[in-house]
């Protein structure tokens, strides 16, 4: 019963949290998002006092319960290894193993040097919600985008907009190089060794499995009830049942109940009692003289049922086209009609997708690129550049939800993985604080909406070599006009004559960097308004 419960629970936390990563409109998070806010690195990352204690209580009572329901990895790693014990050559494969406690500590010791020095990408590396982040919004993601993207399709067809189209594209190359790497991994100590993954490598499992020695509810050896079939130790993926000493590595353990469901006299209980294991009794001379019961032989002359006449197997009749002018039935192709429908759509949103990308003639719109700025971006309410960095775990949440397409995930060897923001896609709007809602380790904080237009993160900055006043000889008012806090004004480009063309300059103490003069610009492939981050962010 323990073990279905814990099932029953750890699916749920799974697949909400895995939703967490796959929507992208972020009203999920409205109700679930708490459980990401509960996972143990973001909480201690943000300081959230409540849910560290928490946790530390539930390991201290029932083991580690938060590696075997709460953590997503560890479930993710359940489920390869059940699947891996579908298998008959792999069922009843693990076995007692004896502990790498200098290789645990020795990460654990390292990870927390790396996170104290300000490298947290490295850190985020082995840390596992955010791997498992990276993990969802890579590989899973762009497939859940495209199932929703053919229901939009379809939808559109019927005249519905229950969906709406998104873009897919690929955010960061080394973000997915990391995810696929990171997955293999998993995937193979999963699918081999159970939990070895969080029993050898994982900073959390090790810190929790410090705690879970001292728990007060564990698994109990009855040494009396024991008859040394090992079917425990060969069901325990965290292999750390020794049979033969009749002994329990909790530190391992991460109380699955595995062990209680596969052991039929009932020797393991889940219990609080720290009483001693009893001696197992000697078996008597009777019980060593029993021998197996012999099968009973059918009885001679049984009848037996009489098999009935086969019945012919109905082939399947293919279609026949009618009959025009004396011509004879001939079989139609069903798959070549089929084939050559799906193509004939394929062809069409080809069509339709370049049609996108042209403008009002036949010339193709160049595509933006990012520039080059001396100091990245992060998101209002990061408070700066190295406090976003220290507290952000890089688990991609705030770039799943950011709607118009502005973070992504950084290829910088020093910010690897962590989000920054650029205005290729999209702006940052002053009404959107949807990173904010969603970060777990308060890297993102927003106490209200007004907070948000009142901080600068950057200001913008004319590059009079790629405005089209000066490369095209026209005029030009997109950046002043969608400035949202009036911080452009146009001015004529010859002081001495009132009626030359005007160029943009920048108010730099208004500007708050949302880069909506950068986005709309319409020079190509760099803009004319490029904005610098600030190391530091203010207040206006």
């Amino acid at each position: 019963m323990l073990r279905k419960i814990r099932i029953v629970l750890a699916i749920l936390f799974f697949v909400l949290i895995t939703l967490l990563f796959l929507d992208f409109t972020g009203t999920l998070h409205a109700w679930f998002g708490w459980m990401a806010k509960i996972q143990f690195l973001p909480a201690v990352l943000a300081l959230n006092v409540g849910v560290v204690v928490g946790l530390v209580v539930l390991t201290l009572l029932f083991g580690r319960i938060y590696c075997s329901v709460i953590c997503p990895l560890g479930v993710m790693q359940d489920l390869v290894s059940w699947f891996s014990g579908r298998r008959r050559k792999h069922r009843n494969r693990f076995a007692w193993t004896k502990a790498r406690t200098w290789l645990r500590w020795t990460v654990l010791v390292l990870f927390v040097a790396v996170m104290a020095a300000g490298l947290g990408s490295l850190g985020a590396l082995i840390a596992p919600y955010s791997a498992y982040g990276r993990i969802v919004q890579s590989l899973l993601a762009p497939l859940y985008a495209w199932g929703n993207n053919l229901l939009a399709w379809a939808a559109e067809r019927v005249d519905s907009y229950a969906f709406y189209s998104v873009d897919v594209w690929l955010k960061s190359l080394p973000t997915l190089l990391v995810a696929v790497v990171t997955f293999a991994v998993l995937f193979v100590l999963a699918w081999r060794g159970g939990r070895t993954w969080c029993n050898t490598i994982c900073p959390v499992g090790t810190v929790l499995g410090a705690l879970a020695r001292f728990s007060l509810f564990k698994p109990k050896f009855d040494v009396s009830k024991c008859n040394g079939c090992k079917l425990c130790a060969r069901n325990c993926k965290a292999s750390c049942i020794d049979p033969a000493a009749h002994t329990i590595d909790y530190s391992h353990c991460v109380a699955c109940m595995d062990c209680l469901e596969h052991c039929r006299q009932g020797a393991i209980t889940y219990t609080w009692r720290r009483s001693k294991p009893t001696e197992a009794p000697k078996p008597t001379a009777k019980q060593t003289s029993k021998s197996a019961p012999k099968p009973t032989a059918e009885p001679a002359g049984t009848p037996k049922p009489a098999a009935g006449p086969e019945k012919p197997e109905k082939k399947p009749v293919a279609a026949v086209a009618p009959k025009e002018d004396g011509i004879a039935d001939t079989p139609v192709d069903a798959s070549r009609r089929r084939f050559l429908g799906v193509v004939g759509l394929m062809v069409g949103a080809a069509v339709h997708a370049q049609e996108k990308k042209v403008d009002g003639g036949l010339a193709l719109i160049e595509k933006k690129r990012a520039p080059e700025r001396s100091t990245p971006l992060v998101p209002p309410g990061a408070r700066g550049l190295r406090e976003f960095l220290t507290h952000c775990t890089a688990c991609q949440l705030c770039v799943t939800v950011c709607p118009n397409q502005v973070l992504r995930p950084s290829g910088d060897l020093m910010r690897l993985m962590k989000p920054e923001m650029s205005y290729e896609r999209g702006y940052c709007r002053p009404e959107c604080t949807k990173c904010a809602e969603v970060c777990p380790t308060d890297a993102i904080h927003l106490t209200e909406l007004c907070e948000k237009s009142s901080i600068q993160i950057g200001h913008a900055v004319w590059i009079p070599e790629n405005c089209v006043v000066n490369t095209d000889g026209v005029s030009c008012n997109n950046c002043e006009r969608h400035c949202p806090v009036g911080a452009i004004h146009l001015v004529p480009s010859d002081p001495d004559n009132k009626k030359s063309l005007r160029i943009p300059t920048v108010d730099e103490e208004r500007c708050i960097g949302c880069g909506a003069c950068e986005n709309l610009c319409p020079a190509r492939p760099f803009s004319a308004m490029v904005v610098e981050g600030h190391e530091r962010h203010k207040t206006l």
